[in-house]
């Protein structure tokens, strides 16, 4: 839509890394994206394929060997010092000497925002993700799921456009995972952020994004772009796993990432609806 800054442009991105002895190893070759703003993209595709990579250059913590990206109108660096989106990664990552509340507050403290905002910022995000009555537990006294909670939350704590997630709930178990899932489309819907997430997980990638990047295995091209259609955020519920259009967008995503067919199409991939 004209006008529109996306929230993410990627533009012919490549990634190669340099080995002591031969040519290296391409982890990405000329991939384009754009994420618009609110929307819920998921990678996903064979191990190796650069899925991580490339959440990691939009996070500025690597650079692209060639090509550019741009966050909200900004260079990845620059919107990096600007704060402009948070991230979460498979650990949670808390420190195990800080509470909940503490945990969360952590970013606002490290750029200098007053005690008494940093303290009303961290009851909002606790209520958010459904930990009020565990501000005041440490890391050690709450189960997997409750530490990834913690985790989101504090990516939340400088209200970000963009949430940056790479394979936020890999290590739960099936149950507290599809609760994950269910508690990240209420945040997304309450925040309006726009999302990034990288996962193995078809089932996952479907229920919560608007499209599925499925990616080649290396070198990491775009395979083809599935769009969802399951609807907003904010009218999605666990009965969506058992809709026809679910079951659907699932089997689309599978065959491109199993079948025969699904030749890679070229770095900026095929939308199918």
């Amino acid at each position: 839509m004209t006008g529109i800054v996306p929230a993410v442009e990627v533009q012919g991105v490549t990634r190669r890394f340099a080995a002591r002895k031969g040519p290296g190893v391409t982890a990405l070759d000329d991939v384009s994206l754009t994420v618009a703003p609110g929307e819920f993209v998921s990678l996903i595709g064979p191990s190796g394929c650069g899925k991580s990579t490339l959440l990691r250059l939009v996070a500025d913590l690597d650079v692209p060997t060639s090509g550019s990206i741009e966050v909200f109108g900004k260079p990845a660096r620059q919107a990096r010092i600007d704060q402009d989106y948070g991230i979460a990664f498979q650990q949670a990552g808390l420190l195990p000497w800080r509470t909940v509340a503490g945990n969360i507050e952590l970013p606002l403290e490290l750029h200098g925002a007053g005690k008494a905002a940093r303290r009303r910022r961290a009851a909002e995000l606790i209520a958010l993700v459904g930990l009020s009555d565990f501000a005041g537990h440490y890391p050690d006294q709450l189960s997997g799921g409750m530490q990834q909670r913690v985790a989101i939350a504090r990516s939340l704590a400088e209200s970000p456009s963009l949430l940056l997630m790479d394979e936020p709930f890999g290590a739960l178990d099936e149950m507290t995972r599809e609760r994950m899932q269910n508690e990240l489309v209420r945040i997304c819907a309450e925040t309006q952020a726009a999302v990034v997430f990288v996962t193995h997980s078809i089932p996952e990638a479907v229920f919560l994004s608007t499209r599925v990047v499925v990616m080649s295995p290396r070198p990491g091209r775009i395979r083809s772009i599935v769009s969802v259609g399951l609807g907003e955020m904010s009218g999605r519920s666990e009965d969506l796993r058992e809709d026809e259009g679910f079951f659907r967008a699932l089997s689309q995503v599978r065959e491109l990432l199993h079948g025969d067919e699904a030749a890679p199409t070229g770095a900026r991939g095929v939308e199918r609806r």
